[in-house]
């Protein structure tokens, strides 16, 4: 009775043990919850899905889609005041408290998609990534790419430089910041809900509108429209961020397995998201639309000399031309 009695005490001890250890990895799961303005069904989410599943056993993540946690713009304070540990963020909610991140959100910074994200992991790119992190306390693990701006148009007209778009009626959002952008290409920036573009395309109260090409062909603004100006003037992006506090907290193996699976899981999203791009131009074509790039280096130039004329002094020295020579 008393070996009996012995081996089931031991036998108890050990699974005490074990459910201990079992419990103690459960504690080490960080739950994340993280706010998007995007839907659930926007192909974004399926990358912040797949990042999910690869922390699977590190972290416990909650999303919320849609804005349906916090308004759009208010993410950041929440983020800082510990409501929210992750977030899709736009970097013009960054500018807001640090004047230097205009330059991240200004014309013809980016080219494409590759450059952004090299500008990211670039010397330059880590010094806003600094800021941002010493001044705000969010942690930048990479850029989220969702298409190029371009110039989409009613009249028949060939647009080659900002000289060209001069009187032009062209759609930008309500604010002062899209006005601006409008400016910055040579147009005449008309503010219009994006609900409301179609239709004012159609009675001809706006002479056009730019969007990605994505979101034009969602939209089916092709159908009242004549030509698609590549002028890839604003490359729209978010970053993907987490709290200090989060990122501090984990082990340097478990910040680099978040970091690997996160520039995976962005990447293979952008992959897809360029697939859409060249399909949307592809119908553009077939439906009858023009579809040209104009003078590229003029529009660069004529923008970035508006935006350092408004904004430069804000921007680190010699930031802007470090970012051009990325290649």
């Amino acid at each position: 009775m008393i070996q009996v009695n012995r081996r089931a005490a031991l036998a108890m001890g050990a699974s005490a043990l074990a459910l201990a250890g079992t419990n103690a990895v459960a504690q080490t799961k960080r739950k994340l919850r993280f706010s998007s303005a995007f839907t659930e069904q926007d192909l974004r989410a399926e990358a912040y899905k797949n990042l999910a599943a690869a922390l699977k056993d590190d972290i416990d993540f909650e999303p919320f889609w849609g804005n349906t946690l916090f308004k759009q713009g208010t993410e950041l304070v929440a983020l800082q005041r510990g409501n929210l540990e992750m977030c899709n963020l736009a970097p013009a909610d960054i500018s807001k408290q640090i004047p230097a991140w205009s330059l991240m959100t200004s014309a013809y910074l980016f080219r494409d998609s590759d450059h952004l994200k090299k500008t990211f992991k670039s010397d330059v790119g880590q010094e806003f990534a600094k800021m941002a992190r010493d001044q705000l306390g969010i942690q930048i693990i990479t850029p989220v790419y969702f298409g190029s701006r371009h110039v989409n148009l009613k009249p028949d007209k060939q647009i080659r430089t900002p000289a060209d778009l001069a009187g032009v009626k062209l759609r930008m959002p309500p604010g002062e910041f899209w006005q601006f952008l409008g400016e910055s290409i040579g147009a005449n920036p008309t503010p219009v809900a994006y609900a409301e573009v179609y239709t004012a395309l159609q009675s001809g109260a706006i002479d056009g509108q730019d969007n990605p090409l994505v979101a034009s062909r969602l939209m089916k603004f092709y159908e009242v429209t004549s030509q698609f100006v590549l002028t890839g003037h604003v490359v729209g992006y978010d970053v993907m961020v987490v709290t200090t506090k989060v990122w501090d907290a984990m082990t340097a193996d478990q910040r680099s397995k978040f970091q690997v699976a996160a520039e995976k899981a962005i990447d293979d999203y952008t992959a897809k998201f360029n697939a859409q791009e060249k399909e949307a131009l592809e119908l553009f074509k077939s439906e009858g639309k023009k579809v040209y790039a104009p003078d590229l280096n003029a529009f660069r130039s004529h923008a970035q000399k508006k935006y350092l004329e408004k904004y430069g002094n804000d921007w680190p020295k010699g930031a802007l031309e470090r970012i051009n020579a990325i290649s």
